[in-house]
């Protein structure tokens, strides 16, 4: 290719990328730990460009979107050699390939970057450490304290209103308000602990407490 094509291609891309840095401002904020900027696939990608070896986000992605990662790669590899503010740039044009196409792998929407040091509340800090350590003792006990004050919470809440009298249909119902919760409860709690861990999780928005379920999760349920 001529020089002048490559300078055509370059600053095509640069200006995609500005599109794309451009979309995390507008976009909605889903709390996710794989699409942040000091989560596992951005250090990944991070890693990758500094080093030149493609391999360490290839593993980020399923086989039949290698050939479109490895295009974004090399054209990232090319372009950030340009400028320092090409590499700005490039990098997180890369970045957010990488992580769409990651995501998309999950059968999970994507919504754009989020910047790094979103509270992911406990648990996820808690199961990287487990990973770094080689000792899930800390994440263990973590998940079990916190499903055993859920429980007895929730049991508690059923047994202030089980012994209601069988005339008084209102104290009946506000038993089964509380019953009905900690049911559900419980049902969740064991269904999460014994499922395959492959194709079933959950993703919590940490602004609005809303449950998003995906991959096989979904299917399980729709084929119900």
């Amino acid at each position: 290719m001529s020089r002048g094509g490559n300078a055509i291609r370059a600053y095509t891309m640069l200006f995609t990328a500005f599109l794309v840095i451009l979309g995390i401002a507008v976009t909605t904020p889903v709390s996710a730990h794989c699409d942040t900027m000091d989560g596992p696939v951005v250090k990944a990608a991070q890693e990758a460009l500094e080093t030149g070896n493609v391999n360490l986000v290839l593993i980020w992605v399923p086989e039949k979107d290698e050939a479109q990662i490895k295009e974004a790669f090399n054209n990232t590899i090319a372009v950030r050699k340009l400028s320092p503010e090409a590499k700005k740039l490039a990098d997180m044009y890369f970045f957010e390939t990488l992580v769409r196409v990651h995501r998309a792998g999950e059968g999970a929407p994507y919504t754009g970057l989020k910047p790094a040091g979103l509270d992911m509340g406990p648990a996820i800090p808690a199961a990287d450490e487990a990973l770094e350590t080689g000792s899930p003792d800390k994440l263990v006990k973590l998940l079990t304290d916190a499903t055993e004050n859920g429980t007895r919470e929730e049991f508690s809440k059923v047994m202030e209103k089980k012994n209601f009298s069988a005339d008084n249909v209102s104290a009946g119902r506000e038993y089964v308000e509380t019953y009905v919760p900690f049911i559900h409860y419980v049902e969740r709690v064991y269904e999460a602990a014994t499922a395959p861990a492959e194709g079933h999780y959950i993703e919590a928005d940490n602004e609005s407490g809303e449950i998003q379920i995906h991959a096989e999760e979904t299917k399980m349920a729709s084929a119900k």
